[in-house]
């Protein structure tokens, strides 16, 4: 390869110099010594130009070693991204059967990790050792521990969830002591989102889920359904009664072959309360509730059966009566 560029920066020469003689022999203002001048010019721009060509060329072999493995690292940085980018530990784990909050957990820590060895690796490709590099990821790391005690305590909280796993992805948990609630839409490396019921997104850290008491209300496929119904002392209780049963025995969400109990729960100030209990599957344990309700309330109006309010009776005495009794008293004394 060097032969021949030498070969054509030679070839070059020759070309413009002969066309310069044939362009300065038909002209008259041009001397001998001029184009001798030029010629020689020509001569030292391809000599240089031949050195800077070998430089390179010596350069190139000097250093293929070195090229080869910046290759290789520059190979081995874009298989990284690619992992990271395409997501193929993700689309590994939709084809098995994994739980979508260790997807979730699983996916954000190797994002990380990635972006740590890229950075490493952009950093030993530019020159600087990799026993600095580490040290300084140690340092870092130290140093970062200190100021983000919290944030380590919510990643060991993460390990916590996915490892007892109090609840999973699509489960609806109250955080009573927080009063947060809300559905799990992820599980994330140091927080949960929770989705409420109004669509708003709550971010919590995982060690408020691991160190308060928390409600998993959708764990179960299951649920018990407790309502109380008030009606008046004047109201007939027996056909109350009736009314509630045959409720939930026509409902389609209630289920049967569980136990269904209907009750006096007490004897309230201003009305007997009902109360009635069945089991419903836990989706559907809202919507089963709000109708069960409307429909018992539309059914003791047609019924007759009134459901009080809370009210005050005050019996009142007129000055007559006040006299009268005052004047038996002293009769009687």
């Amino acid at each position: 390869m060097q032969g021949y560029l030498i070969s054509v920066l030679g070839k070059a020469q020759m070309f413009f110099g002969r066309h310069f003689l044939m362009a300065a022999a038909g002209s008259k203002n041009v001397s001998q010594s001029d184009a001798n001048n030029v010629l020689e010019t020509a001569g030292e721009v391809t000599a240089e130009a031949t050195e800077e060509v070998n430089r390179f060329i010596e350069f190139f072999h000097d250093n293929i070693p070195n090229l080869i493995s910046f290759g290789v690292k520059v190979v081995l940085a874009l298989i990284f991204f690619f992992i990271g980018s395409k997501k193929v530990i993700r689309k590994s784990f939709e084809r098995s059967n994994v739980d979508a909050g260790v997807k979730q957990f699983v996916d954000s820590m190797i994002k990380f990790s990635l972006y740590v060895i890229l950075i490493f690796m952009i950093a030993t490709n530019f020159g600087v050792e990799s026993s600095s590099v580490a040290a300084l990821i140690a340092s870092a790391g130290v140093a970062i521990g200190l100021a983000v005690q919290g944030s380590l305590s919510n990643f060991a909280g993460g390990i916590l969830i996915l490892v007892l796993k109090p609840f999973t992805v699509g489960d609806y948990i109250i955080v009573t002591q927080e009063n947060i609630e809300g559905t799990v839409k992820e599980i994330q490396i140091f927080y949960t989102k929770l989705a409420t019921i109004d669509n708003q997104t709550v971010v919590v850290p995982n060690s408020i889920l691991t160190n308060n008491s928390l409600t998993n209300v959708t764990a179960r496929p299951e649920r018990k359904l407790d309502l109380k119904v008030g009606i008046s002392y004047e109201a007939d209780l027996r056909k109350a009664k009736q009314i509630v049963e045959e409720k939930l025995r026509d409902d389609p969400s209630v289920i049967q072959d569980e136990e269904k109990r209907v009750f006096v729960d007490s004897l309230g100030d201003s009305a007997v309360v009902i109360g009635l209990r069945a089991w419903v599957k836990t989706d559907e344990y809202w919507t089963t509730r709000w109708r069960i309700l409307e429909e018992i309330k539309l059914t003791f109006d047609e019924e007759g059966i009134e459901i009080p309010y809370n009210q005050l009776t005050v019996h009142m005495k007129t000055d007559e009566e006040t006299t009268k009794g005052n004047g038996n008293t002293l009769g009687e004394n």
